[in-house]
């Protein structure tokens, strides 16, 4: 089993920056590939960035590519995602999640979830 929880959201004016943090327990948490999804009201659950197990491989989607950057500290049990140059479309509950496999970008992939975190973005 795998406990993770969100931290590190709020409100933000437009150019401005935030860190989420993905803190897990269990001690095989660094077998775990990391995404992070977010879902604004009335939308569906987009996905925003992975990481991978290692941390040796990263992937966003083309809207927060050069501005997010995902991380993770394996001895901190802890994955990161840096978001500068925030945009008020960036407005939405941001969750974690972890997978046993390599790469995923589709929910459904995914075993164990964060209860998420509000990013709001202001103009």
């Amino acid at each position: 089993q795998v406990q993770l929880v969100e931290s590190g959201g709020g409100l933000v004016q437009a150019g401005g920056s935030l860190r989420l943090s993905c803190a897990a327990s269990g001690r095989i948490f660094s077998s775990y590939s990391v995404g992070w999804f977010r879902q604004a009201p009335g939308k569906e659950r987009e996905f925003v960035a992975h990481i991978t197990w290692s941390g040796s491989t990263a992937d966003y989607i083309d809207s927060v590519q050069g501005r997010f950057m995902i991380s993770r500290d394996n001895a901190k049990n802890t994955v990161y995602l840096q978001m500068n140059s925030l945009k008020p479309e960036d407005t939405a509950v941001y969750y974690c999640a972890a997978h046993r496999g390599y790469y995923a970008a589709n929910a459904r992939d995914y075993d164990y979830w964060g209860q998420g975190t509000q990013v709001t973005v202001t103009t």
